[in-house]
């Protein structure tokens, strides 16, 4: 039997790389798309085919997608899992940025998921894995856009499960808590130079410290935690709709459920201010 083929956008680092390299692992003809391709080097000793990506380019999405089909035939996984987190007050961020937003972590896993689609269709069979956010069921300040964006995948992997359904297709979303990565970091620097200055530098201040937290051992997750939960999705006879992956990601998802807003939204700020001195486990 040939092996099943994944592809994985966003695979340059964290959550993406971890995965290209679990499902590899595991049995999978892995390909791993990112816009960094040399990031991806240690993937390719391991056997995982490496491309060059960018989610926000019609071509490259379609030329990648192209490579794939034409030298396996098929897309058995796709793993949209690109993204990244763009904060600041809604008043300070330019609407080009917001737009960017949504162009890389919401029209980005569309296009690829339609790109991919007429083929598992043909198939009977196939599994879409969108990577979302425990960030994608609640809030913080300064994090319009990005909540945004993951609410929309939410609520878009919700539409496509039932659409999907009568062909075979299963979809899944992720919702990791704080991964250790790179990505809270780099969501920091935006912040700051968005906001770090004026009317919202405190709140900028408190909110870069947490969204750094996520680069610290002690209050995030290993990325590899959530690349369990992906593998499950890939492989279970029953994936699960929602795969909540992470420190603290079921607890907060749960007060969240029950919680009424004018309860949560203190326990959001209290959560921050911990994280923010490294005292609990990251909750972005």
């Amino acid at each position: 039997m040939p092996k099943p083929v994944a592809f994985i956008t966003g695979a340059s680092t964290g959550i993406g790389f971890e995965a290209a390299r679990t499902l590899s692992g595991h049995g999978f003809l892995v390909y791993a798309g990112a816009r960094r391709v040399d990031r991806m080097e240690p993937l390719a000793a391991l056997g995982v085919q490496v491309l060059a990506l960018d989610v926000t380019d019609e071509a490259s999405m379609s030329t990648a997608v192209g490579r794939v089909l034409t030298e396996r035939g098929r897309i058995d996984v796709l793993v949209n899992n690109a993204g990244y987190g763009s904060y600041g007050a809604l008043e300070d961020v330019d609407l080009a940025e917001g737009r960017r937003q949504f162009e890389v972590n919401v029209f980005g896993l569309a296009r690829m998921t339609q790109l991919v689609l007429p083929g598992m269709r043909q198939a009977g069979q196939g599994r879409i894995i969108n990577i979302s956010s425990i960030g994608g069921k609640f809030y913080e300040p300064l994090g319009a856009w990005y909540h945004a964006s993951k609410f929309a995948v939410e609520g878009l992997s919700d539409s496509l499960r039932l659409e999907l359904k009568p062909h075979g297709i299963s979809v899944s979303i992720i919702e990791p808590a704080g991964t250790l990565s790179e990505w809270g970091r780099v969501a920091a620097q935006g912040l700051r130079e968005a906001s770090g200055a004026g009317p919202y530098a405190a709140q900028a201040q408190l909110m870069s410290g947490a969204l750094a937290s996520t680069g610290r051992a002690e209050t995030s997750t290993e990325p590899a935690v959530i690349a369990a939960a992906i593998l499950h999705a890939a492989t279970s006879a029953r994936p699960r709709t929602r795969y909540p992956a992470g420190s603290g990601a079921r607890a907060i998802l749960t007060l969240r459920r029950i919680l009424p807003d004018r309860l949560f939204d203190p326990l959001v700020l209290l959560v921050l201010k911990r994280v923010a001195g490294g005292k609990t486990g990251g909750a972005v």
